[in-house]
């Protein structure tokens, strides 16, 4: 077990302050507005985008949405 820390009541030196720059609670909650379409697929590529979804602990149509918001930035 780690051992706890001691606070003690003494100067800290010369402090610095930033700028608040963490996203509000409200804009980490929005979520990209999305419309839900139909879409047929070969199994090659849905078997490959299942493969690596579960390797990196997601899921293959938000892999399959991101190449394509990736591709759609780049034209």
């Amino acid at each position: 077990m780690k051992e706890k820390v001691k606070y003690t009541d003494e100067p800290m030196g010369k402090v610095k302050v930033i700028s608040d720059f963490l996203p509000s609670p409200e804009e980490l909650a929005l979520k990209d507005e999305t419309v839900k379409v139909t879409i047929t697929l070969s199994k090659t590529s849905v078997d490959f985008f299942k493969k690596e979804a579960k390797k990196y602990n997601t899921q293959y149509q938000k892999m399959i949405r991101l190449l394509l918001d990736e591709y759609t930035a780049h034209q």
